[in-house]
């Protein structure tokens, strides 16, 4: 009998991991160690990137190691500085992300994926955000401080200012919350290079690449867009309803996987209505309606609120422009990818290479053509 054809892999399971777990049936993230999304989404990234590659949450001296070692590594070498002064400022922000990233990894040489070298590849990434974004502005990038949190620093070198500790607080949730997602497309292109023998820069700068399509990392910047043309609450009702009539679709809601309301969600519409008070009132407003008409139109399957409904209010609340939206998610997601990959490696794991269904003409047993 033939093996079964899943269009997209939806529901095969292709691998084994103890870094998270999407609930989708109960609404529930849980992160490594049994952590469920809402218990950490307080908590420092440092400790959320111990969390994800240690398996536990770090004790007092683990947090000041990890703090320290990606303090140490936030500096670009000299290919990536070589890269980057090579970019032109039209560049898309992601090919920046990726063409960074691929010149420090080249640099540094280091084949085998380890704990280490993710936290290096994890810091490097957040770095090179801040640089290309100073670098089309013609600024020159901040010296990185070793004062300052992960997120505190990048916060400082994008903007090249002192970073409002209430903005670090927002930015630092909504990196703790978006660090890891099961195996999600960009996830499973970075297992996938590992399962190789590469090395671990060459795994994420492929998850990058799969972050850039638009159907992966480009959601956060559609559904802000769409809420900015809602015009203010008292629209809500009109804009949803026109926009359903004319077989419009509404972003930020549904999800492959959440059967109930995306727990980030819940916890980025807390952020956003400190972050950004005005976005959050025309999105919780047009989320009323949207939720209303979705069930009422479509009964038979949910489409309750995901993560990129309300993460564009935080980015924009803490003064991210939106073409930086996708390279800021991949920022925080980094520590992620290459926790899956070091798990993979580590357990040892077969080389990824599935089957496919041959649907070309029929091919006769001598080899010709059929015809």
């Amino acid at each position: 009998m033939d093996t079964p054809f899943k269009s997209g892999l939806e529901g095969v399971i292709v691998a084994e991991t103890e870094i998270s777990h999407v609930d989708g049936a109960n609404g529930q993230l849980i992160y490594r160690g049994g952590y469920h999304i809402d218990e950490v989404a307080d908590r420092g990234y440092e400790e959320i990137v111990y969390l994800l590659l240690q398996g536990r949450l770090p004790d007092s001296a683990e947090l000041a190691g990890t703090t320290a070692e990606l303090t140490k590594q936030r500096e670009l070498n000299a290919a990536a500085l070589t890269a980057l002064a090579g970019l032109p400022a039209s560049a898309d922000p992601m090919d920046a992300l990726r063409t960074v990233l691929s010149a420090q990894g080249a640099q540094r040489n280091v084949v085998r994926p380890t704990a280490a070298e993710a936290v290096a590849v994890t810091a490097t990434a957040a770095t090179a955000v801040a640089a290309y974004h100073r670098h089309r502005q013609c600024l020159p990038l901040p010296d990185a401080r070793a004062d300052l949190g992960h997120v505190a620093n990048f916060l400082y070198q994008l903007h090249g200012r002192e970073p409002d500790q209430a903005q670090v607080r927002w930015l630092e949730t909504y990196f703790v919350v978006t660090a890891d997602h099961a195996l999600s497309p960009s996830t499973f292109t970075a297992q996938i290079v590992g399962s190789t023998g590469s090395d671990l820069w060459s795994a994420i700068v492929a998850a990058v690449g799969a972050l850039k399509g638009p159907a992966h990392g480009g959601a956060t910047v559609e559904a802000t867009r769409m809420l900015e043309r809602v015009g203010g609450p008292e629209h809500a009702e009109s804009f949803v309803l026109d926009l359903l009539s004319r077989r419009g679709r509404l972003m930020g809601f549904g999800h492959r996987e959440y059967r109930r309301y995306d727990p980030r969600a819940r916890i980025l519409a807390n952020v956003c209505q400190d972050a950004n008070p005005e976005y959050h009132a025309v999105a919780r407003a047009v989320e009323e309606v949207a939720l209303r008409e979705l069930a009422r139109r479509h009964a038979d399957r949910p489409n309750l609120t995901n993560v990129d409904y309300f993460a564009g209010g935080v980015l924009s609340g803490v003064g991210i422009p939106q073409d930086l939206f996708a390279c800021t998610f991949a920022a925080a997601r980094t520590v992620g990818w290459a926790a899956h990959v070091v798990e993979y490696v580590e357990r040892r794991e077969r080389i990824v290479s599935p089957a496919s269904r041959w649907i070309g003409p029929n091919v006769s047993s001598a080899g010709g053509n059929g015809e």
